[in-house]
């Protein structure tokens, strides 16, 4: 039975989520649960563009359950709150209480996320908040986590970057205006190997493809060129396919 102090963790399947979860297990608060959003048009993780196969790997390789909520590709910030609070109203009834997140710096998402979470009256945590994002960066490669570029924002990054491994290399090759751990959307990996893993997750390497996307609603646009120093919604964005062997 689960206690009143159970903790959900925002899980990406990228190296800050895998090295905030590896950093709770060093002080024995193992999460009881990964949190992903789906994309459920394309069967793939939200963002990352990760296929589901790939994420279920993850949570066995962490021996971690794995809820997931599907959201459609066009889903507007409206439904995606309300789907949001339902997913967590029912969490909460199971007991869980917190939820942790591996954001950085970015302020304005801190604020968003702590809002709709206490507003479904859970509790926020933020291990890695106001971390040196280059010392950061280090920590997590020499911690023993492994990781593949799987997208990259084609505003800061072409697709040479994509499909390269989150190394010392990789870092060095990285332009100026671009995070050291892409805490600004510049890029997104996949965590293959971990010291928390039972073993690697063997996988294969497919095509790159090129995707844009747009808000699905006039009030998405004008709250994006609000509060964003874009002047525009359209990104595009390179995507590595990921295959399991």
């Amino acid at each position: 039975m689960k206690s009143n102090n159970s903790m959900i963790l925002s899980w990406s399947t990228g190296k800050d989520a895998a090295y905030t979860l590896h950093q709770l297990i060093l002080l024995n608060k193992k999460p009881d649960l990964l949190l992903t959003t789906v994309n459920k048009d394309f069967n793939r993780v939200s963002m990352h563009g990760v296929r589901i196969n790939l994420l279920e790997k993850q949570a066995a390789m962490l021996q971690i359950p794995i809820h997931t909520i599907a959201l459609s590709k066009d889903v507007s910030m409206a439904d995606y709150n309300a789907i949001m609070q339902n997913e967590l109203a029912i969490l909460k009834q199971k007991s869980f209480n917190t939820v942790i997140f591996g954001d950085i710096f970015l302020e304005d998402l801190r604020i968003f996320r702590e809002q709709e979470i206490h507003r479904a009256g859970l509790y926020t945590i933020f291990p890695l908040w106001k971390r040196n994002t280059k010392k950061l960066a280090i920590d997590i490669i020499q911690s023993g986590i492994k990781a593949i570029i799987v997208a990259v924002n084609a505003k800061y990054l072409d697709n040479s970057f994509v499909g390269r491994i989150f190394d010392i290399s990789f870092l060095n090759d990285l332009p100026q205006n671009v995070d050291w751990c892409g805490e600004n959307g510049e890029f997104h990996t996949f965590v293959y190997d971990s010291p928390d893993y039972k073993s690697a997750i063997d996988f294969t390497v497919g095509e790159k493809v090129y995707r844009e996307y747009k808000p699905c609603t006039k009030s998405d646009q004008y709250n994006y060129k609000k509060n964003a120093s874009n002047t525009s919604w359209d990104t595009g964005f390179w995507y590595i396919d990921i295959l399991s062997k």
